[in-house]
Formats: C-alpha cells, sequence, structure tokens
C-alpha cells in the first residue's frame, strides 16, 4: 500500500557478514528476520501502553536511518506499564509495516548489548536526561539518535488505512478505550442526560458562513483558471456562534457575547442566534465587518475559501464594555467557554480580565483558540479545566516543532496552567493528557469517522461537548469520547450545524447487523 509509512520493500535472504548471532540468547526468530533483510539495524523501545502518531512518527524516522527495524516492547512490571505485554506486541503485530516487535525479558540497554544494532532511537525529549542505553550503544561504536519523527500539520493517514476503503453509514465506535477508563455506553447516555439546565456562558469571534455549491465547466482558454457556475448558496452560523449554539441544542441555557458589524451578516447571525434559542449580547464595533467565510465547492470539494474580515483588536472602550458585560453575567454561570478565532474580539487584556474574574467567582472554564490561516496562541489561557488545541496550534503557542505528542502535551499543561490537554490531531484522532489527575496520565483516542465530508466546525464541536460534559461531572476520558463522537457526527454532513443529542443516543445505541 502506497500511503503505508516505514513500508520497506522486501528483498532475498541476504545473510550479512556482520549480522549479530542472537541465536544463544533464545531469539532465533529474530536472527532468522534480520538475515532475510539487509540495510542496517535500528532499535526503539518504551511501554507502548497505546500506539499514537507519535510513535508511528518515531518508527517512520527509526526505518528510514535503518531499515531492519526491531522494537522492543518492556515488561508488564516496567513503571509506567498499563496494559499487558501481549496487547502491546498484538498492536505492532496489526500494523501493515516491516518491522520486528520482540517482547523484552530484560532492560534495553542489556538487549542492545545483544543486537548491537547500529541505531538507538528516543525521542527528542529525551535527549537532556541521562540515557542508560549509551555506554552499550558507545562500546561497539553504534549511534543514539533522537528525534520524535517529522512534524506534520496535516494529518497523515492511519497505517493500514485505504483511502479507496468504504466504510458503512454508522461510525466506528473504539471500546478498548472505553474499557480501560471505565465507563459504557449507558454511563454515556447519563452524562448527554445530565448537560440539560448548565448555565454556559461563550465568548468569542463571531463568524458566518457561506458554502457556495458549483457546477465545474472546465478549464479556462485564456489562462490556467477553473470555471465552475454557483447553482446554489447556504449559510450557517459559525466561529464562537456554532459553539454557543451547540451547548444550547446540548441542552445548556447559553448567554452568548461577541463583536459584529454594522451590516446585513450581523442581522443574519442575530436572527440565527434566536431561531436556536440562545440569549445574544452583540457589541457593534463600526470599524470592522462582521466576519463572512464563502466556501467555493465542487463535486464535495472546496475550491476557495474567501474570508471577508478585519483582525484588528477591538478598541479600549469596546474591550471594556465586553468586559462588563460578561462579568455580570458569570454570578449566573456554571462554565465559561473562550472560543477564540484570534479576529480581534479577545485581546489580552479582555481574557485577562476574564479569567481573574471567573476564577474569583469559582467558575470553570475551557479554551480553544483556532489558527487555520491566522496566529493563535492557547497558552495564553491559563487556568483551564480543559484546552482543545489543533497540533499545529500547540506548537505555535510553544514555538515547539520536535517534541513528541506526549512531550508537548505535558509542556502545553505546564505553560498554561491546565488540567486537561487534548491535541486533536484530524484523521488520527486526539491525544488526551489528563494533568489535573493524582499522576499525570496520557491515551489515544481515535477518530470515530473516516470519511468526513465537510472537517469545518469538527473542533467547534468537540469543544462544546467536551466541556459540558466536563462541567457536568464526567472525567475527562469519558468527556473526551463524547466530544469524539459528537465531532464525527459534525463531519458527516456539509456545514456547521448544532448537534443534536439524538444524533448521538443514536449512534451508541446503534448495533450492526
Amino acid at each position: 500500500m502506497a500511503n503505508d509509512i516505514l513500508q520497506q520493500t522486501k528483498q532475498r535472504p541476504v545473510p550479512e557478514p556482520d549480522a549479530p548471532d542472537l541465536s544463544g540468547s533464545g531469539l532465533e526468530p529474530l536472527n532468522e528476520w534480520l538475515n532475510e533483510r539487509s540495510g542496517k539495524i535500528s532499535f526503539v523501545s518504551g511501554n507502548f501502553n497505546n500506539l499514537h502518531p507519535g510513535h508511528l512518527r518515531m518508527l517512520r524516522f527509526a526505518a528510514e536511518v535503518g531499515p531492519r527495524l526491531v522494537v522492543g516492547v518492556t515488561r508488564d512490571d516496567t513503571p509506567g506499564v498499563t496494559v499487558p505485554c501481549s496487547t502491546r506486541m498484538e498492536s505492532f503485530r496489526s500494523l501493515a509495516v516491516d518491522l520486528f516487535p520482540i517482547a523484552l525479558n530484560c532492560t534495553p540497554e542489556e538487549f542492545i548489548g545483544h543486537l548491537r544494532p547500529d541505531f538507538v532511537v528516543k525521542g527528542k525529549e529525551h535527549e537532556e536526561s541521562y540515557n542508560p542505553e549509551k555506554e552499550a550503544i558507545e562500546s561497539y561504536g553504534g549511534k543514539l539518535l533522537f528525534s520524535s519523527g517529522e512534524t506534520r500539520f496535516s494529518s497523515i493517514a492511519t497505517l493500514r488505512r485505504e483511502s479507496s476503503e468504504t466504510r458503512p453509514k454508522t461510525l466506528e465506535l473504539p471500546t478498548d478505550y472505553a474499557e480501560r477508563h471505565g465507563f459504557d455506553k449507558g454511563d454515556l447516555k447519563r452524562i448527554l442526560a445530565s448537560l440539560a439546565g448548565l448555565r454556559v456562558t461563550v465568548v468569542g469571534d463571531l463568524i458566518v458562513d457561506e458554502y457556495i455549491d458549483c457546477s465545474p465547466l472546465g478549464m479556462s482558454r485564456e489562462d490556467p483558471t477553473i470555471v465552475v457556475a454557483p447553482i446554489d448558496q447556504a449559510t450557517f452560523i459559525g466561529g464562537s456562534v456554532i459553539v454557543a449554539a451547540h451547548a444550547r441544542s446540548l441542552g445548556a441555557e447559553v448567554d452568548y457575547f461577541s463583536i459584529v458589524g454594522a451590516d446585513d451578516t450581523a442581522e443574519f447571525a442575530r436572527g440565527e442566534l434566536s431561531r436556536y434559542g440562545v440569549t445574544a449580547s452583540l457589541l457593534v464595533d463600526p470599524t470592522r465587518p462582521t466576519t463572512r467565510k464563502q466556501r467555493f465547492r465542487a463535486s464535495g470539494k472546496t475550491l476557495l475559501r474567501v474570508n471577508h474580515l478585519r483582525q484588528h483588536a477591538i478598541d479600549r472602550t469596546l474591550a471594556d464594555k465586553l468586559v462588563a458585560a460578561v462579568t455580570k453575567q458569570l454570578a449566573h454561570t456554571d462554565l465559561l467557554l473562550f472560543s477564540d478565532f484570534n479576529y480581534g474580539c479577545l485581546p489580552q487584556g479582555v481574557v485577562d480580565s476574564l479569567i481573574t474574574a471567573a476564577a474569583e467567582k469559582g467558575v470553570m472554564m475551557a479554551a480553544d483558540s483556532q489558527a487555520s490561516s491566522q496566529i493563535s496562541n492557547i497558552a495564553r489561557y491559563r487556568d483551564m479545566a480543559v484546552v482543545t488545541p489543533t497540533e499545529r496550534e500547540a506548537r505555535l503557542a510553544l514555538s515547539d516543532l520536535e517534541s513528541g505528542l506526549v512531550v508537548l502535551a505535558e509542556r502545553l499543561a505546564r505553560e498554561a496552567s491546565a488540567a486537561n490537554v487534548l491535541i486533536t490531531l484530524g484523521a488520527e484522532g486526539m491525544i488526551v493528557h489528563a494533568a489535573s489527575k493524582p499522576e499525570v496520565e496520557t491515551d489515544r483516542l481515535p477518530a470515530f469517522n473516516n470519511t468526513p465530508k465537510d472537517v469545518a466546525g469538527a473542533g467547534d464541536s468537540l469543544f462544546a461537548c467536551v466541556a459540558l460534559a466536563h462541567r457536568a461531572g464526567a472525567d475527562i476520558w469519558s468527556s473526551a469520547y463524547l466530544g469524539s463522537l459528537a465531532a464525527a457526527c459534525q463531519v458527516s454532513r456539509v456545514g456547521n450545524i448544532p448537534q443534536d443529542p439524538e444524533e448521538l443516543l443514536y449512534e451508541l445505541d446503534y448495533t450492526p447487523e
């Protein structure tokens, strides 16, 4: 499969004179596997409780420097291990990649002394730490490399996924994650029911999305331009306003605050907010239009996006009015959501004032700061119960293009004093990092929908659902699961539409025939 990262071309068995003799160590299958392949040997070891994209990137790098890739899986009594070795080994065997997983019955450095690999690869985060393998590696002239693999802001396909693979109508809900964290579908249904009546305040950038469906006509004869004819148009609320609508649709009582221009787009947003039952306070800034994004689509794909907006920060007078209005509402709020698209509604002074006011009143806070065509910094939202950046947004906030995903989540949690960090990875799902537990824990949750129609709005629905569930008393693991389910439902259709709880319940109840 062309898209399988790490897949190496297999050759005829070519025993090499310097191939290590491991037969005396009871490792004949490994020795045979090595002799069937040529090239340098690389070695990676770890607990690997749950394989996530960060692991896959490091494995890809290791395979690039040493095509004969051996992966050592630590023993069950190793500190930090939470999954049985047999299960962890099976995860590697299920990968459509050319590597040899081996259960270690000794320390990695002892095994390295037997294997004598050309390269031992560890994550970038270990570079400044003590590495017990170093002495064994240097004893025979090997090299210790530190790399978390190439950083890609766009999602890569998971290893076994074919782009042409057909999917059933409903979603694919993982069961192993729920089993690890002790909840079931009945618990998720009870959490959904508990969202009704929550008092939620949302503040952030208001956006209106226009989808213009076009019929492709061909290529212009005058210049290399694609020619289309518009055939239909649909308009949706977006940005922070859809976060408010998601929260309302899930059962919460919602008060919404934002900045708009004096135009027809603002009037459309007011009408939609009223239709969805959201109480809105929209302050008018005469120096900007209401942010409007147009997407031109053909054959189910977006060809072009045109943004009508201004990105300067609101002035001091308007900022003071916004802070005063939101602060007054906090006395009647259970949860404050910052939905920041970095178009000027939330300058740092406003953010700091609202965080202070909410903390004084004991109001739980959560934040999402998006960066698609703009720059963001999720770390400026301090003391949040939940933050939900994409990988790109997390790396931008920390100026870190090298660290592995788990280390990235740990760093962001420390930098922003965040209790829980969910790093979303598109088609690869998300990394869930619970920094608030007695022992810091990280897990990976795969994506539930592998055939999305429109990814716009996935983060908004996930953010709203996770934050509400967590405020209702659910732990971060079940909250993240419900958020992933909401996002999967959202991307199954075109346009940002408020989340219907009945749709979530349907997916939870669905049993394949």
